[in-house]
């Protein structure tokens, strides 16, 4: 791909999928249905722009300054150092140098419109210019050969200037059909989608429709628009992303649990601990947590069920005070709302949580959640399958907890089937003997080496985890209802505070 000089967007998220930005001096065209955010898209190019000294302009059609000054104030954003050359359907005063005049778009032709827009450009001689919208261009020229000649004319007109444009065009109509012509005639496309799901907030999502020349991420990705501007989240690319490291166990501090793994998960894998609701999945994984961070490692828990409060008191109570290694910064606790992430934001959150701050422990508590969050999602199996191989890529260990359908008798693992994406896997069981339920753990799967075969009774009190001896004579412990049928010899009893 040729090298070019790149303007930054303003938009980190949009930079990165872009390689780096939007090539210079080319004309592009921005595109999408009304509310899908290209106003604050093209606010922030033209921000971006002021702060490194670039001289912009905004050329508006459909909007007035005041609205314009209402999108920029709703950000936090002051329009001071942007060049608007206003054309309202709204009477207004000449401005000053900023607001240049005022136009009835309806009452011109459409030839004194554009001759009127390059006198502008001349005067101002910009390097950043955005064109809003072009659907009042195609309503002037009133019929399609036209309006596509006047397209190519302002292309004509800004190519030998130096000024980087962007074309605003709203998908208006019932079926907001794209211009195949518009799309031939510009450097590139970006479209941008806004969607509802049946319960939750509504998603975004974009993608570059084409970039002549020039490498970019293809596909789509989703994106938010909030309180500071549009933040897009570019889809996850596992195999650009590997880091060297070491393959050594990561212990978790409890001998006989290290036993299991033969001292530990390795290093780049992904662990799933599957079971039912209380056998103690989340305590085994805290465990692990609790570890790694009195050995100084940086970690990294994504809550989508249980409240952070409740985590944190509950992992006090077994011994593991967490609220030290949150208040130094090793530890980051991030409560997850099912009902308003989308993947591609939160892939774009376990990547900052991995590369900006170091993380070297991820937990995904739980699958559920997860998959909660994106009920109308297609292939949500392959979108948690490249997190997991991103992590892996970059040598992070993590854990997935996986509550499973049920509390005894047969039990499901949801409605997606992970166990194949997962490196290890540790089973949790309910068990009864001499009329006490008990817990029982056990590896049913290591793919980074061995693993004992045997089962053990967990018990977790106020003095943290313990692990019998392994324990024989058990029979029906994969279908859910395991029976002990040895003796209480090797069973573990309560302990005194």
């Amino acid at each position: 791909m040729t090298t070019l000089t790149r303007s930054s967007t303003g938009i980190d998220g949009l930079d990165v999928i872009l390689r780096g930005g939007l090539p210079v001096n080319r004309l592009y065209l921005l595109e999408g249905r009304p509310g899908s955010g290209k106003t604050t898209l093209a606010l922030q190019y033209l921000l971006e722009g002021v702060r490194l000294g670039e001289r912009c302009l905004y050329v508006t059609l459909s909007e007035t300054a005041d609205e314009l000054s209402d999108v920029a104030a709703s950000h936090g954003w002051s329009l001071d150092g942007i060049d608007l050359f206003e054309l309202a359907a709204a009477e207004a005063v000449l401005g000053d140098g900023r607001h240049q005049s005022v136009l009835h778009p309806w009452e011109m032709e459409l030839d004194g419109t554009i001759q009127l827009i390059q006198a502008e450009v001349e005067k101002v001689k910009p390097t950043r210019v955005v064109f809003d919208s072009l659907s009042e261009l195609r309503l002037l020229a009133q019929e399609p050969l036209r309006y596509r000649r006047q397209v190519l004319a302002l292309k004509q007109f800004f190519a030998p200037r130096k000024v980087t444009v962007l074309l605003v065009d709203d998908l208006a109509g019932e079926t907001g059909e794209r211009d195949a012509h518009l799309h031939s005639l510009c450097h590139g496309v970006i479209s941008l989608e806004r969607f509802t799901l049946d319960f939750g907030s509504a998603r975004r999502r974009m993608q570059i429709q084409k970039l002549r020349g020039v490498n970019f991420v293809a596909g789509y990705h989703d994106m938010a628009l909030v309180t500071g501007g549009l933040e897009i989240y570019p889809r996850l690319v596992a195999s650009d992303h590997h880091t060297p490291f070491g393959g050594e166990p990561v212990p978790s501090g409890v001998e006989e649990l290290d036993r299991l793994l033969y001292g530990g998960p390795l290093r780049g894998t992904s662990t799933l601990l599957t079971g039912p609701a209380g056998s103690g999945k989340t305590n085994v994984t805290l465990q692990y947590v609790a570890a790694a961070l009195k050995r100084g490692e940086r970690c990294c828990v994504f809550e989508f069920d249980e409240r952070i409060g409740t985590l944190l008191t509950r992992s006090k109570a077994l011994g593991n005070d967490l609220q030290e290694f949150v208040d130094s910064g090793l530890l980051e606790l991030r409560q997850v709302d099912p009902a308003d992430i989308s993947p591609g934001e939160f892939a774009w959150s376990v990547r900052k949580a991995v590369e900006e701050r170091d993380c070297r422990i991820l937990v995904l508590d739980s699958l559920n959640g997860y998959i909660a969050s994106m009920p109308q999602e297609k292939q949500v199996l392959l979108q948690l399958h490249e997190v997991l191989s991103y992590l892996n890529q970059k040598g992070v260990t993590t854990f997935l907890v996986n509550p499973q359908h049920g509390l005894i008798g047969n039990m499901t693992t949801g409605t997606i089937d992970v166990s194949y994406i997962a490196d290890a896997i540790v089973l949790f069981r309910f068990f009864e003997s001499r009329g006490r339920i008990r817990k029982a753990i056990s590896v049913i799967k290591n793919r980074g080496g061995g693993h004992e075969d045997t089962i053990r009774e967990l018990r977790i009190d106020t003095q943290g985890i313990r692990l019998s001896e392994p324990l024989e004579r058990f029979r029906g412990v994969l279908t859910g209802t395991p029976e002990f049928e040895g003796g209480s010899d090797r069973l573990l009893e309560e302990r005194s505070a």
